[in-house]
Order: structure tokens, then C-alpha cells, then sequence
């Protein structure tokens, strides 16, 4: 799926902007496929003082095209990296056991989820796991000069002799099924003696999200956005929710990711991004059915039409998660 259907660098470089100035971040992790997007957006990033961490993702190949794929990238960062020598960090994946193909049995990311709890509680993931990591680390070393990260799962035995940097992804969301061992599931990480550093969280925008279990995968129906990215019959699907029973709550998303990120940075991580900023593929709505801003992450709402009120140059508005971020980044 592409996340950004429209890559405008005149917009890029204004939400890179915000960013920085109004949000108060001092690092930004850029994610994609197309590289060449990946590494604009961080020439951009980079020029205007943030650090960033490069995560070019390759999804659902196999692992000889995704190798190929992480040298090619690394290549590209290590350009970057010798105009900005100490504002950079190479991510050579992100939560490998799902999304690249041969470690767990599935072709697809969903026969892969299916299978993924009975290869874990045996362990079957484990060996072929490092071995991929093991050659993705090689692949981006002989290309890239600087510090190396992979963005794991909590329940990934990753080798982290490996990388310069932990860094913790995917289910690390605060939701009810973990928030009493929350902290505790990042210690055994400390103990590692490398910076620690979560690499993703955040909060959905509806009634529940913090208790719901489905954090990681949201609320939209996925037929109706298969079919609406369909060539012709697209236009006559409009996406929606599972069910019209959601109820946006904006307070929710803003006071988790606030106490999230106080509890983490009490616990003593080197860094946390907040997952994420914007969604334009989850635009939102009046109607709740068809308000998919309330299963996106973001801390702006994205406007199918028209402008935001806060910044009219852009075509969304800021959301109550974005003063909690700004409030929290500023003190």
C-alpha cells in the first residue's frame, strides 16, 4: 500500500518544518519503500537540523531481494551520512518476522499473522530470524559507515552484538493487555548495554483504543479499501470502518501518548518516536462509518478537500495528541 499517494517535497518540508518547530521533536524516523522518496525526505530532514533514522522497508519479498534491497538503501544513506556525519541512523528492518518472507511459514503478511503465535511459542522463528538479521547487518555494512538499528518485535530473540542501537517496534503499544508489565518488558533491553530506543507507538483516535488488543492493526475494513485502490471501480467503493458503533475520542489518544511518553522517558529510553504524524490514506469524516482518521495513528486529521484551519497550507488539521506531543517535547 502506498501511504503517500501524492509526495509533494513543497509539503514534506513543511510538515519536516512543524515538526521541529512546533512539535518540538529533534529526531524524525522516515519509513518507505521507494528509496528515493525516503532519503528526499531525509536530505530535507537533515538540512533543517533534525536527526533522523532511516527506515526503507521492503515488505513481503524474499530475503535475497530484500538483501539486495538493504544494500541498495544503505548505499544511499552512507551519501547522506558523509554531508551530515552525526545526524543519521540506518534501520535495516522493521519487525522481520512478519513482514519478510521465510522466517515464519505464509506468503502473505496474513497467512503469516496465522501462523505467527504457534511458531513463537516453539521457537521455530528464532534461528532463521538471526540468520536473516545476521546477513542484513553484513548487507548494510559494506555499503554504510554509520550507526545500524533494526526495529523489532518485543517477542523477537534478536542478536543485538549485531547493531549500534536497540530499538523496539510494532507491539510495543501501551493497550490494556501489557500496560501492568509495560516497563517491565523493555529491562531485559537495558541490560543489553546499548542505547534503547522505541522505535514505535502510539494511540488510535476511538472510544476503547487503549483496551482494545488491536492496536497493530486497526479498525478500517479491509475490503472496502482493497476495492476502493482498485483501477475503475475504485471510485464507486468508499472505504470504511468495520462497524459504525466507533466513537472518536480525540482526549483518549492525547492523554496515552502523553503518559506513554513519560513513563518511557521515567524508565530512561535514549528515544521514542510517536507513531505517527500524518495519514493521508485515512482521511477523516463527519460520518463515523466513513471517519477513518479514527483508526489512523496520526496526531493530525487528514481532509479529503480542503485546508486545515491551523496551518491553511496544509490539508489537515492538528488533533489534541498533537498539543500533548508539543507540550511534552517543549518542557
Amino acid at each position: 500500500m502506498n501511504w503517500r499517494p501524492v509526495f509533494d517535497l513543497h509539503v514534506v518540508h513543511r510538515e519536516l518544518q512543524i515538526i521541529k518547530d512546533d512539535l518540538h521533536c529533534n529526531a524524525v524516523r522516515i519509513c518507505g519503500r521507494d528509496i528515493g522518496r525516503v532519503v528526499a525526505a531525509a536530505e530535507d530532514a537533515l538540512g533543517q537540523g533534525l536527526e533522523v533514522w532511516l527506515s526503507p522497508e521492503l515488505w513481503n519479498k524474499s530475503q535475497g531481494k530484500t538483501l539486495a534491497y538493504i544494500a541498495d538503501a544503505a548505499a544511499a544513506a552512507e551519501a547522506l551520512r558523509q554531508r551530515w556525519p552525526n545526524g543519521l541512523a540506518f534501520s535495516v528492518a522493521s519487525e522481520a518476522t512478519l513482514f519478510v518472507r521465510g522466517i515464519v511459514p505464509g506468503r502473505t503478511v496474513a497467512e503469516r499473522v496465522e501462523n505467527l503465535f504457534r511458531d513463537v511459542e516453539e521457537g521455530n522463528h528464532i534461528e532463521p530470524l538471526q540468520a536473516f538479521l545476521a546477513q542484513a547487518n553484513a548487507a548494510a555494512r559494506n555499503m554504510y559507515r554509520g550507526p545500524l538499528t533494526y526495529a523489532s518485535l518485543p517477542f523477537e530473540q534478536v542478536d543485538w552484538t549485531f547493531f549500534d542501537i536497540v530499538g523496539v517496534d510494532g507491539d510495543h503499544y501501551r493497550d490494556g493487555r501489557i500496560k501492568d508489565r509495560y516497563v517491565e518488558m523493555l529491562r531485559p533491553l537495558f541490560e543489553i548495554g546499548r542505547p534503547v530506543v522505541v522505535t514505535e507507538f502510539g494511540m488510535r483516535s476511538y472510544q476503547g483504543a487503549e483496551d482494545s488488543g488491536g492496536l497493530g492493526f486497526g479498525i478500517i475494513d479491509s475490503r472496502s479499501q482493497f476495492l476502493h485502490h482498485l483501477p475503475v471501480v475504485g471510485r464507486f467503493v468508499r472505504p470504511r470502518l468495520k462497524d459504525g458503533s466507533h466513537v472518536r475520542d480525540e482526549a483518549m489518544q492525547a492523554e496515552e501518548i502523553a503518559e506513554t511518553l513519560t513513563i518511557l522517558d521515567a524508565a530512561g529510553v535514549d528515544g521514542a518516536f510517536v507513531c505517527t504524524f500524518v495519514e493521508p490514506t485515512a482521511p477523516f469524516s463527519e460520518d463515523a462509518h466513513h471517519d477513518l482518521d479514527m483508526s489512523a495513528l496520526s496526531l493530525v486529521k487528514t481532509y479529503a478537500s480542503g485546508h486545515g484551519e491551523s496551518y491553511p497550507d496544509m490539508a489537515w488539521e492538528p488533533k489534541e495528541s498533537f498539543k500533548a506531543v508539543a507540550d511534552f517535547y517543549a518542557s
